[in-house]
């Protein structure tokens, strides 16, 4: 925007040097450049101000295809001014002088016309195929189309504008038509998705099966390592009390030999013992057996002994001492 300051009836202008300003003065251009500064009478000036850098102009391109399907898609449109005496002639850019500002909208009127321009050439590109086409070709061929109208053409150059930048986005169908053709990818997705799904869980089956089959064989194994240790155990509990039997056995049968060893020497002692008192006098055997007897007594209160037994040991001693010793 320009800088107007009014002294009275002069006033003085002043615009940046991003701008090209022309000065008319009764209906002639006296003066025209960029970044104007200067003096001047409003009741008979009138001035132009243009700015020459670059603008950005919104796209939003839709049509139908060649098979009736909605289409769209949005982009942005570089331009700048290239010929501003030219575009003067178009489009108005006359300031108020009062206020510094625009009486119209003169950029809004210029990319009115890049929008024009561009929809035009969008719609007659989409009904040139069907939407499957535009889907797979992408924004680039509408691009090229594009371009080949707004930039370096004659449309633009006779009004001195020029676009010198395209960008678009995503070419897009009606959401509708976009959910419809998204629906057999996505049934395609699901499917390989569900058919990972049953064979990570066929996986965890099989895995599970084999962690089930190891467990039961390591059970099995171990239940039959148990019963070769009750039957060894139990085995060895029978050779155990089998060799105690045995032992027992030949103990007994050894006790009974030692028993009867011992009980036949008893014996035969005794039968030589009674041979030797068969054949001893009576009066020897008395004697034995008195003296045995005495053995046994711990103390001898009374003695008593009665004629009879004196009269016959003083024969017996009498006999002893009338035998004449032997030669």
């Amino acid at each position: 925007m320009a800088f107007i300051r009014r002294y009275g009836f002069t006033a003085h202008f002043k615009s940046e040097a991003s701008n090209y300003v022309m000065r008319y003065r009764g209906g002639r251009m006296v003066r025209s450049g960029r970044g104007l500064s200067f003096w001047f009478m409003p009741r008979h000036a009138s001035i132009i101000e243009m700015p020459l850098v670059d603008r950005q102009a919104t796209l939003f391109l839709k049509g139908n295809s060649q098979d009736f399907q909605d289409a769209a898609v949005q982009g942005t449109a570089l331009w700048n001014i290239v010929d501003p005496e030219k575009l003067a002639d178009r489009i108005d850019f006359s300031l108020n002088l009062a206020t510094g500002g625009y009486y119209t909208d003169p950029i809004a009127k210029i990319e009115a016309r890049l929008i024009t321009l561009a929809e035009q050439t969008a719609m007659q590109y989409f009904a040139e195929l069907p939407i499957r086409a535009l889907l797979d070709g992408g924004v680039g061929p509408l691009r090229e189309r594009l371009g080949s109208t707004l930039i370096g053409t004659s449309t633009l150059d006779d009004i001195g504008i020029a676009v010198v930048d395209l960008s678009l986005g995503k070419l897009a169908p009606s959401s509708e038509l976009e959910r419809a053709l998204q629906t057999p990818t996505f049934e395609s997705l699901q499917q390989k998705a569900d058919e990972a799904m049953f064979e990570r869980r066929a996986l965890a089956v099989d895995k599970e099966r084999a962690i089930a089959e190891n467990e039961l064989a390591n059970k099995t194994e171990l239940a039959r390592r148990e019963s070769e240790l009750i039957a060894k155990e139990s085995e060895n509990t029978r050779a155990r009390a089998t060799a105690k039997a045995e032992a027992g056995r030949i103990e007994s049968a050894a006790d009974a030999d030692r028993i009867q060893t011992v009980e036949g020497a008893r014996n035969e002692a005794e039968r030589e013992r009674a041979a030797i008192y068969r054949d001893m006098p009576s009066d020897v055997l008395m004697g034995l057996a008195a003296r045995e007897f005495a053995k046994k007594l711990q103390k001898i209160e009374h003695l008593n002994v009665n004629p009879d037994l004196l009269s016959a040991l003083a024969a017996k001693f009498g006999q002893s001492s009338s035998t004449p010793a032997p030669s």
